[in-house]
């Protein structure tokens, strides 16, 4: 992929190859070391920089007076981040893995907005998603406690995923049944604006999540009285998926309670969560230090 295009890559041994690769790797994905650590710190003010100049071309009156030095500004930022998504694919070893994973697909969609600008001028607003990278400041300054407090939620979400959509399409069902009704009772009175079911569906949602916009309201009698019913509903369904996470996350963290981690970032497969002195990654066996 990269060989044909770059001939210094081309003429380049086997072993130089993979030293490049695990050097590379160092900076870019590592957080331990010197050099990463910089990579990263300035990358972090790079993000800051591009979400800032994106509001900034927002704002028209600015745009009127600086619009030519905001667009060269983002153009270079997003070559810069461009090259270093490049980077990433390069020397990681299993690159669909990385591509496809949460981060992955993050600096993607940090980069592609701006190309797609070229095409749909709106889209480059889009940037501000590169934002999400600043998830990365726990792992940056090593802050432990704060990346072990980020997997005992990711885990509680992951415990409690199968409750949480068994519960939602319950929810789903409720509201169909209730904006059909909601429909029959209230559709000889326009004025209501429940004009069609699915219009009343979603006020049936709207309702149920205690949003309540009130462009729809019921008219009648017994179509308040069933919003009312609605209404008390919906701060149980509200509290039902709170309690599912918390209870995920009381066992994640009980299970992950006081257990010494680091940020090692495994080459292989990515996984950035590893006990302190640990030689291979826990997911794939990876060696996580390559000489």
């Amino acid at each position: 992929m990269f060989k044909g295009r770059f001939p210094y890559l081309k003429r380049m041994g086997a072993d130089e190859e993979k030293k490049l690769k695990q050097k590379i790797f160092d900076i870019v994905f590592e957080a331990d070391t010197p050099y990463g650590k910089i990579f990263d710190i300035s990358l972090l003010l790079l993000i800051l920089l591009s979400v800032g100049l994106v509001m900034l071309e927002s704002i028209p009156a600015i745009n009127a007076r600086h619009h030519t030095v905001l667009v060269s500004l983002e153009w270079i930022l997003t070559f810069l981040f461009t090259i270093e998504y490049l980077l990433r694919i390069y020397c990681v070893k299993n690159r669909w893995r990385y591509i496809f994973s949460f981060y992955g697909v993050i600096d993607l969609l940090s980069i592609l907005p701006f190309y797609l600008g070229l095409v749909l001028p709106t889209s480059k607003y889009l940037a501000s998603i590169r934002i999400l990278r600043l998830l990365r400041i726990f792992r940056i300054f090593n802050l432990t406690r704060f990346t072990r407090g980020k997997n005992v939620l990711v885990l509680g979400l992951k415990e409690s995923k199968d409750k949480i959509i068994v519960f939602l399409s319950f929810v789903l069902l409720i509201v169909v049944v209730i904006g059909s009704i909601m429909y029959m009772v209230e559709h000889d009175h326009p004025e209501s604006g429940f004009t069609s079911i699915p219009i009343s569906i979603y006020w049936a949602i709207v309702t149920l999540t205690t949003v309540g916009y009130g462009d729809i309201s019921p008219v009648t009698g017994l179509g308040q009285f069933l919003a009312s019913v609605v209404m008390i509903i919906g701060y149980g369904v509200i509290a039902v998926p709170t309690s599912i996470v918390t209870m995920e996350m009381n066992k994640a963290a009980k299970h992950n309670e006081d257990i010494p981690t680091n940020t090692q970032r495994c080459r292989n497969c990515g996984d950035d969560y590893h006990l302190d002195g640990a030689i291979y990654c826990k997911t794939c066996g990876h060696l996580l230090n390559e000489p």
